[in-house]
């Protein structure tokens, strides 16, 4: 069982009718020499991880040492709970506080699970555990999420690119939203069809994505870029879910994200040389914080 583009995925799912988390499982059993078993409880630990981040996020108080980024997860979660009228909703925000506490507790030096890199490490923990909790559902299900997941993953890598030094944030948080997008479809119940194209309706609303850390820091813009792409993750399954299809198939939406990667200069890049870092504000704060530390040594 092996597939390299998403169209060889989805046909290999809908052929042997399995699941996208199952063609994934199987063939990592197959590449790896790894027991089922094995496999499985190795991706538990994934989960795992991502769950004491989100607790930890939600709980603590803690800024990152560049003092960038910290917090914003509890306000968000207080404004959930205390807002008389949500304008996009509990499910949302529950998902968007959760990728962001994932993403705070990276910036703070914490522990965290790349997917598909630690600048992308919120959007999947904060939708698969929003829609566990939604669709009240069990370990194993979430733990086939993280599969559907890697699934999307493993395709994009193998055609395109997950660096933003590569192919700019698209690369990243883009992959990330389409990965978590494909996977909250299989955990609502929808076809394998359905996940490619809530991955491809992620992936081509955030190409164009630039890198621009400020200060050359994986937290701004990258804290709010996880919280966004966990919302439009939300939002490409319930289209997925409704029906609605991409015109443009998954595997040229991938192809599009490679070649715009290309395409994008080197200052948009993950190299702090343009885009927010080069703004005056982007400027004036990589000064103050690398000052600060040289003042610490």
């Amino acid at each position: 069982m092996n597939f390299r583009s998403v169209a060889e995925l989805v046909e290999l799912a809908e052929s042997e009718d399995l699941k996208i988390s199952e063609v994934m499982v199987r063939q990592e059993s197959e590449v790896m020499n790894r027991s089922r078993e094995d496999i499985w409880a190795e991706m538990g630990r994934n989960l795992d991880v991502m769950g004491q981040a989100i607790a930890r996020g939600l709980s603590e108080d803690k800024r990152s040492p560049s003092g960038l980024s910290g917090g914003d997860a509890k306000r968000i979660q207080y404004y959930k709970k205390n807002a008389p009228i949500l304008l996009s909703g509990e499910t949302v925000l529950d998902a968007v506080s959760r990728a962001t506490a994932v993403s705070e507790v990276n910036a703070a030096m914490g522990i965290i699970v790349a997917t598909p890199t630690a600048g992308a490490c919120g959007i999947l923990p904060g939708t698969i555990f929003t829609a566990a909790e939604k669709f009240k559902l069990d370990r194993d299900a979430m733990i086939a999420g993280l599969f559907v997941s890697g699934a999307i993953g493993y395709c994009i890598a193998n055609n395109a690119c997950i660096s933003g030094a590569t192919g700019g944030c698209q690369a990243e948080v883009g992959s990330a939203t389409a990965m978590a997008a494909a996977a909250v479809v299989e955990m609502a119940g929808g076809t394998p069809s359905q996940s490619a194209e809530a991955a491809a309706i992620a992936l081509k609303n955030m190409l164009g994505l630039v890198c621009d850390p400020i200060a050359g820091l994986v937290e701004a813009p990258c804290v709010k870029r996880n919280a966004m792409g966990a919302a439009i993750a939300m939002v490409a399954a319930d289209l997925a879910l409704a029906g609605v299809k991409s015109i443009i198939p998954t595997d040229e939406v991938i192809g599009a994200m490679y070649k715009i990667g290309q395409d994008m200069p080197v200052a948009l890049r993950e190299t702090a040389l343009g885009g927010l870092a080069a703004t005056p504000t982007g400027r004036s704060l990589e000064r103050q914080i690398f000052h600060d530390t040289k003042e610490d040594e």
